[in-house]
């Protein structure tokens, strides 16, 4: 998996940190967004934009590493990835606290989209379209 970043900030509104995804997000590059993601907060990132349009697939560990960049963005404290089933129920607790305002996603494909819909992900995160409109949302 590729991973670009670039920060955007529409006028009058707070920067973003982009976050683009290309390839896929799984059990053997998902550490690498969690790090991504931690090395952009620690220099002062709170707001995030992942750009999945290039992103072919996610699995599990790629929904955990959704997850902690949401957890850092709200400024808890990460899961332990090795620690499995109690990542897994955490994540269910994020889905229950509603929609995320400092994580949003933008332009998955429709095969990374089922899967988010699946463990209702696709409620936790506003999902746009136009890169513009996602910026101005924060």
């Amino acid at each position: 998996m590729n991973i670009s970043t670039s920060q955007a900030q529409a006028p009058g509104r707070v920067p973003v940190a982009v976050i683009k995804l290309e390839g896929q997000l799984d059990g053997q590059s998902y550490q690498e967004l969690i790090a991504k993601a931690q090395e952009l907060y620690h220099a002062g990132a709170r707001d995030f934009l992942l750009d999945l349009s290039d992103l072919t697939y996610i699995s599990s560990a790629g929904l955990v590493a959704l997850h902690s960049v949401a957890l850092l963005a709200r400024g808890e404290e990460l899961p332990d990835t090795e620690r499995g089933w109690p990542t897994y129920r955490s994540m269910g607790r994020s889905t229950e606290a509603g929609i995320q305002k400092h994580v949003k996603l933008l332009n998955p494909r429709s095969e990374v989209m089922t899967v988010l819909n699946m463990v209702g992900f696709g409620s936790l995160f506003e999902i746009f379209t136009n890169p513009d409109e996602a910026v101005n949302s924060f």
